[in-house]
C-alpha cells in the first residue's frame, strides 16, 4: 500500500489530552487542536519524503524505512527514531531527547482517510485526515 497524496486534517481524538501528557503548555494545545495541518506524502519503495504544512510552520523531511533520525515536533520538542512498514502500517518509534520516553505513532490508510495514531506514556490520540 502507498501512501502518497495529500492530506488535510478533519478531526482529532483525545489529541488535547496526548498533548498535555506530552508536557505541552494550554496555548500551544489550544492552538495545535486547531492547526489546519496538511501533510503531502511521497512515498517510492521504502523512501519517503514528507511535507508538513500548518498554521505554525512548513517542514519537510525524508527518511527511509528502518533509519534512525532526528525530528522536531512543533511545539519544539526533540526526537530521535524511525519508520517501519509493518503490513499496511507505518510504524514510528521516537525518543524524546529531554527524558528519554517512548512516543509510537502509526499511520494507516483507511478508505479515503489517514489515520494517525499516538501513544505516549499510556494516553492514545488519534488525528483523523481526509484525502484532498
Amino acid at each position: 500500500m502507498t501512501f502518497n497524496g495529500t492530506w488535510k486534517i478533519d478531526r482529532n481524538d483525545n489529541y488535547e489530552k496526548f498533548m498535555e501528557q506530552m508536557g505541552i503548555n494550554m496555548v500551544k494545545r489550544k492552538l495545535a487542536a486547531h492547526d489546519n495541518l496538511k501533510i503531502t506524502i511521497e512515498q517510492n519503495g521504502d523512501k519517503f519524503h514528507v511535507k508538513e504544512s500548518s498554521s505554525f510552520r512548513t517542514l519537510e523531511i525524508d527518511f527511509t524505512s528502518g533509519v534512525t533520525f532526528d525530528y522536531s515536533l512543533a511545539d519544539g520538542t526533540e526526537l530521535s527514531g524511525s519508520w517501519t512498514m509493518e503490513g499496511d502500517t507505518l510504524k514510528g518509534i521516537f525518543n524524546r531527547k529531554d527524558n528519554g520516553k517512548q512516543l509510537t505513532t502509526t499511520r494507516i490508510i483507511q478508505g479515503d482517510e489517514l489515520i494517525q495514531s499516538y501513544n505516549y506514556e499510556g494516553v492514545d490520540a488519534k488525528r483523523i485526515f481526509k484525502r484532498s
